[in-house]
């Protein structure tokens, strides 16, 4: 029973995931032809950041007044809603820009608490031994879709037209739904309405990382590591392929695929030896962040196409790899009652954090240059490991496992 909802959850969030990003792309089809505007497509993503920024700091709410399973179904259910008004008012009559932006972010409001809970959900209906290799299941389906969604979304757009693309995301969204209304949670539900002031609800997630020193140092780490990463977002990317490697745009996107690629071997790497990684997580998780601080930096310094495109896809590897130890530490030592508050929590104040430091980064690579920001990315990442190196035996130093099979 608890593999069949474990198939229902990543296969509703696949399909939920893929029609985020096809819908993205119908709508930007939309924008572009109407606006031309490269400011008003930039739109998009902080609309949905800051969408989901302020969805995920209030789900503690929601996760004290419905269960797990409720909220991801009701987030479904909200959205199919919401893109039929988006598709049906499209088909009729061109829909105006701003009005696009409003569904948008709405759309994004109602996603913003389907993370946390889907996150807090996936230790409840697998067993604990078992956690590494559905994480990495789960990195690998979510990254394999974010890969192939754009590509996917790129040539139906051109071949159906962007309308046609709002209603066959329409489809995706009710399957994803059906699907995930099948999911059977063996936790209880605990209701606390009316216990709490609101204000303790909000700081809920935040309390309980602050009391544990294993959450803290994880969380810190995180945000370091948020903040780091905006090296990768497009714009600053797209820089460094012009002014450093001196290639045409077509580079951007062979950067980003080996990134990805990487992230999806990293992934299957952590599935196919999950025994083994299990038994020494802490020593690989610290060893992969070590190497992501190496690659970070010697991209930062090289100049070379052929030798990006390798350390690309070597840093999606090995940040994969820490990625899951970190999120694997984390289940398996909070409580089902404290995951949802801190993935919550996590949820929000990430995309805070890395919004913001997306603006200051890209400021940074037009004053001192986009080699320099990798530099500093790296710096950055090497404090989290040296972090992380000092305070290791906050981590289990061996998780016990056994040997199982779990059919995904």
């Amino acid at each position: 029973m608890m593999k069949n909802s474990f198939r229902l959850l990543w296969s509703g969030q696949m399909l939920a995931n893929l029609g985020d990003v096809l819908y993205i792309v119908g709508i930007i089809t939309f924008l572009y032809a109407s606006t031309e505007s490269s400011f008003v497509l930039a739109m998009l993503p902080f609309l949905n950041t800051f969408g989901r920024f302020m969805s995920g700091m209030v789900s503690p709410i929601l996760m004290n007044r419905y269960s797990l399973k409720t909220l991801l179904v009701a987030s479904q259910v909200s959205k199919t809603i919401v893109l039929s008004v988006l598709a049906t008012w499209n088909t009729l009559a061109q829909v105006p820009v701003l009005f696009l932006f409003v569904f948008i972010l709405t759309i994004a409001l109602l996603d913003g608490w389907a993370l946390p809970a889907t996150d807090a959900m996936l230790p409840r209906i697998v067993k604990k031994e078992e956690l590494v290799k559905a994480n990495s299941f789960v990195s690998i389906v979510t990254e394999s879709t974010q890969l192939g969604g754009w590509a996917i979304g790129g040539v139906l757009a051109s071949l159906i037209g962007g309308q046609n693309l709002l209603w066959l995301t329409f489809i995706l969204f009710v399957t994803s739904t059906v699907l995930l209304n099948g999911i059977l949670d063996p936790v209880p539900f605990k209701k606390h309405n009316g216990e709490k002031r609101m204000i303790g609800e909000l700081s809920e997630g935040f309390k309980v990382i602050w009391r544990s020193k294993l959450f803290r140092v994880i969380h810190i780490e995180m945000v370091m590591e948020a903040i780091a990463n905006v090296v990768w977002v497009a714009a600053i990317i797209y820089v460094y392929v012009d002014e450093v490697l001196g290639r045409s745009e077509a580079w951007w996107g062979y950067l980003n695929t080996c990134f990805f690629l990487g992230m999806i071997a990293g992934g299957s790497i952590c599935a196919r030896f999950h025994n083994r990684l299990e038994h020494k997580l802490r020593s690989y998780m610290l060893g992969a962040s070590f190497v992501v601080v190496v690659m970070t930096l010697s991209f930062g310094f090289n100049q070379v196409a052929w030798v990006a495109l390798v350390l690309a896809f070597f840093h999606g590897i090995f940040g994969q790899v820490k990625g899951v130890g970190l999120n694997t530490f984390l289940q398996k030592e909070a409580t089902g009652e404290q995951l949802p508050k801190i993935y919550a929590l996590q949820s929000g104040v990430l995309s805070l954090i890395f919004g913001v430091s997306t603006l200051l980064f890209g400021a940074l690579t037009e004053w001192v240059g986009v080699q320099y920001v990798f530099m500093l990315s790296g710096i950055l990442l090497w404090i989290g490991t040296v972090y992380l190196m000092f305070y290791r035996f906050v981590f289990p130093k061996y998780c016990k496992t056994q040997e199982v099979k779990i059919h995904m």
